[in-house]
């Protein structure tokens, strides 16, 4: 499940056994995030992505000559992203495409079509991971949409209706607008049927989601929170721990209390300006985003590192620049990765 959270600084560690210690080339790739589509269609108050005009979609027929790729580096999970990959006409398509190789699909979704895509879904998803800010009122102001809790109500339940058994799970972004509100949310995802709910604090320094610079301090504000919305969300926190205990105990909450204490941290270290650590992370060893452009990234925050415009997913992962990339990549003190909100600690089954 790629719901991840800030870990302590690892030790220095070996290298990835997916990786070939002497080049830097990756003989599998267990996790492929897919970009299928450019546009959203939220406009949430901490994303830039809604503001995109050029909206564009994958192909399906593009994944054809990917094949051969795709089963030489075993990937065993794919993870459907965007935007708002549930946009994308072809996606029946794209589905059947990874479940004719017997791989994962994991939907990442704001839920707004679930309800029109509910068919879809129910039949060529394993998995939906859903985009969720809190209760009705705060998600609906957070999402800038009217009635969205409401209609990802209607899209869990009718896909629910055609497939009971089909995991829906929530992810929450935690920022000034819904710091408050953490227990309200968690009740939210029950009465939503959702299968679980895990918490990451808002990424408010780098240039993924459509940022062309890293914000300016007036738009990191509006997200981040001031001392006194520290200390609230701290309060929260504890709160949480003490009323949820079962949903800690059980999983409906991800995040154990170690974990869900330390989702103060990035803001901690924005108000105070200290040196941030980075996450225990080996996602550039273990995945890769590919974009719409086709356009190889390591990670969501990460530069592209190389493109599939002229090679295939295999050549392109083993490139010369993807290659160094990860051969000189030091998590603990890479500047990107030490200011990661949403890391990825992957363990082969």
């Amino acid at each position: 499940m790629l719901l991840h959270q800030i870990e302590p600084a690892p030790a220095p560690s070996p290298l990835p056994t997916t990786m070939d210690a002497s080049s830097g080339a990756l003989a599998k790739l267990p996790i492929l995030l897919l970009n299928t589509h450019t546009l959203c269609n939220c406009r949430c108050v901490m994303c830039d992505i809604w503001q995109r005009t050029d909206g564009q979609a994958l192909a399906a027929a593009a994944l054809e000559r990917h094949r051969e790729s795709i089963k030489n580096l075993a990937v065993r999970q794919v993870v459907l992203s965007g935007g708002e990959p549930l946009l994308n006409r072809e996606l029946q398509a794209i589905c059947e495409f990874f479940r004719d190789l017997n791989i994962r699909v994991t939907l990442l979704t704001t839920g707004l079509l679930l309800h029109k895509r509910s068919a879809l879904v129910a039949s060529l998803v394993d998995e939906v991971i859903l985009s969720l800010d809190g209760p009705p009122e705060i998600h609906n102001s957070i999402r800038r949409i009217p009635r969205a809790f409401q209609t990802i109500a209607l899209g869990v339940e009718s896909v629910r209706s055609l497939r009971p058994d089909l995991p829906v799970l929530s992810r929450v972004t935690l920022q000034k607008k819904n710091h408050r509100h953490l227990r309200a949310t968690v009740q939210s995802a029950h009465l939503l049927a959702l299968n679980s709910i895990s918490f990451l604090p808002a990424d408010l320094s780098s240039t993924a989601f459509n940022r062309d610079q890293p914000w300016h301090a007036e738009r990191q504000d509006e997200i981040a929170l001031s001392p006194l919305e520290l200390q609230a969300l701290e309060e929260e926190i504890e709160l949480l721990i003490v009323n949820h205990q079962t949903d800690i105990q059980t999983g409906f909450i991800v995040e154990g209390e170690a974990k869900l204490r330390r989702l103060t941290t990035r803001f901690r270290e924005h108000l105070t300006n200290t040196e941030p650590k980075a996450p225990t992370c080996n996602a550039p060893w273990v995945s890769a985003v590919l974009e719409v452009d086709g356009n190889l990234r390591p990670c969501f925050f990460h530069p592209p590192v190389a493109s599939i415009e002229k090679e295939t997913l295999e050549q392109a992962l083993n490139s010369r620049a993807a290659r160094s990339f990860r051969f000189h990549l030091d998590v603990a003190t890479n500047p990107i990765c030490r200011r990661c909100v949403c890391s990825l600690n992957y363990r082969s089954p």
